[in-house]
């Protein structure tokens, strides 16, 4: 129940109403077809509409280019836009890009640019932004190696079409799903600004196209964001948007309940009842593109035999998991493609829960008395802690292993996992990986792959998998995908654990949807 001066100051920017709904819809050629985006834009009677938003962890830097954490793109994606985008419901929409189309007898693609649209610095965007930032992302030489650089897998570079708003996007193959990729990842940012500033400058600052721009910035405490008002579109009904971060669920849930922020991430099941029986907030929750797992080092003992990463995920009791430690907000998985996702093979059912057959396994991997410490962020997802430590409580009850919890900064884990070698990384650790663009081929680039991003495994048979869906389209890359996903089921580089369900609480006073991509945009909220 919010009460007092910090209430009623935080909640100013929320109170009135009685603004007015306009809609304008914008038709666009797309390949021969023509697409209508519809845009609902609110204006307020009168009074600021000022929205705080707390995250688990504040952004690791601005530079949109030079991170892989959700609580970052979070913040950048409102100052910061690609050339595509999608709608809450997931389906790939314009944005800087007017047009998207293949270009015939060639593995390129071709996207046609908006006119007059402006940085924050006033200054026009160009093709030759468009083409840098690509290049920026997949090319080392352009600037440095992003850490993005396979969410544009397939990608070889861009390169202006001369004479014309636009820009030719060559491929390394066919690459089926480069307008999936465009639409989730990719922001565009100003050539100029960026060679004309240091990496330090760039990671502080910002000068995008998106509907805020940067106020103020103090590290690991406040991002300050407020409505561009040369914005391509309607300028955003939110005047002042401010980001911070509380790492303790408890800590975020009170802030919400007494009025100090607007917007909360992972509300934890136990707190549910609690804000929905408040006075000022709700509830909004939604299926994520996040799986849970813990990646286990295929190349480190106890976990380089395959019997014992078997038996871990017979030794533990998943629905338990989901059902006691997330009050059924989360779902149980067995592979590494969520259902929602192409590629997911739906022959596939979690690991059992039996203890007897881990405990069987064990002994046959040669590994009886093992020593494990599982490594975990706390804060960052939806009782994290809380699952590592039951998932080490289970595997603890067996009779021949020994397993214990170690809780780790979220910031020097993630160092750890994009260090770029396996050896870098911890031997067995817990962590999230959401995919926006819905493919199950990327998730496994990226985590499972023998040179992907954040992989624990290396396997000859499975990489030429991947290989081969890669120059597929349509049904024969599902079925290629289907079968790398039982490969990864029935090897274990990882045990299966949940797929995160987004639990937000929300001030009532603001009108806005939970998205199963987990972006928070507040360009879509308005005030009830």
């Amino acid at each position: 129940m919010a009460g007092g001066a910090a209430a009623s100051a935080a909640l100013a920017g929320c109170s009135g109403g009685g603004g007015e709904e306009t809609e304008t819809t914008e038709t666009t050629t797309t390949g021969g077809e023509e697409t209508e985006t519809t845009e609902t834009t609110t204006t307020e009677d009168s009074g600021l509409f000022d929205v705080t938003i707390t995250q688990g962890q504040m952004p690791s830097g601005l530079d949109p280019h030079d991170h892989r954490e959700t609580t970052t793109d979070i913040v950048v994606l409102h100052a910061y836009e690609g050339v595509l985008t999608r709608d809450a419901a997931g389906s790939i929409q314009t944005a800087l890009g007017t047009n998207y189309e293949r270009i015939d007898g060639e593995n390129a693609v071709r996207f046609d640019l908006r006119e007059d649209v402006t940085f924050h610095n006033g200054d026009e965007l160009t093709p030759e932004d468009v083409a840098y930032s690509i290049n920026r992302v997949v090319d080392e030489e352009v600037g440095f190696a992003s850490p993005q650089s396979d969410q544009l897998a397939g990608v070889a570079g861009a390169e202006v079409i001369e004479g014309e708003n636009a820009v030719k996007v060559n491929n390394s193959s066919l690459n089926p799903i480069v307008f999936s990729e465009f639409a989730t990842y990719l922001d565009v940012m100003q050539q100029s600004w960026v060679e004309d500033n240091d990496k330090a400058y760039i990671g502080q600052n910002m000068n995008g196209t998106g509907p805020f721009q940067l106020d103020s910035y103090t590290e690991d405490e406040e991002v300050v964001l407020t409505a561009y008002e040369d914005y391509w579109q309607e300028p955003a009904a939110v005047d002042t948007l401010t980001f911070r971060a509380a790492s303790e669920a408890s800590t975020r849930v009170n802030q919400l309940l007494q009025g100090e922020t607007d917007l909360i991430v992972n509300v934890p099941p136990q707190e549910v009842q609690r804000v929905t029986n408040s006075d000022n907030a709700r509830v909004a929750a939604a299926p994520s593109t996040r799986i849970i797992y813990n990646g286990m080092r295929y190349d480190v003992e106890p976990f380089d035999s395959v019997e014992f990463r078997q038996a871990m995920n017979y030794a533990i009791d998943l629905e338990s998991i989901v059902q006691n430690v997330l009050g059924g907000f989360g779902a149980q998985t067995g592979q590494p493609t969520l259902p929602e996702f192409v590629g997911h093979n739906p022959d596939l059912d979690p690991y059992p829960y039996d203890p007897d057959q881990a405990e069987q396994l064990v002994e046959e991997s040669g590994y009886a008395g093992a020593e494990i410490e599982l490594n975990t962020p706390v804060g960052r997802y939806l009782k994290d802690l809380e699952i590592a430590q039951a998932v080490a409580g289970y595997i603890d009850e067996l009779p021949n292993v020994t397993a214990t919890v170690r809780q780790r900064d979220f910031g020097s884990l993630v160092d750890e996992l994009l260090a770029g070698s396996i050896e870098a990384r911890p031997p067995w650790f817990l962590i999230g990986w959401g995919e926006a663009t819905f493919d199950g081929g990327l998730v496994m680039e990226a985590l499972l792959a023998s040179d992907g991003t954040l992989t624990t495994w290396q396997n000859e048979e499975f990489d030429a998998l991947l290989e081969q869906a890669g120059n597929q389209s349509g049904e024969e890359r599902e079925a290629t995908l289907q079968e790398a996903n039982a490969m990864a089921h029935e090897q274990c580089p990882w045990i299966f654990l949940n797929q995160q369900y987004s639990v937000y609480g929300v001030n009532d006073a603001i009108a806005w949807e939970a998205r199963s991509d987990e972006r928070i945009d507040a360009y879509a909220m308005s005030q009830q």
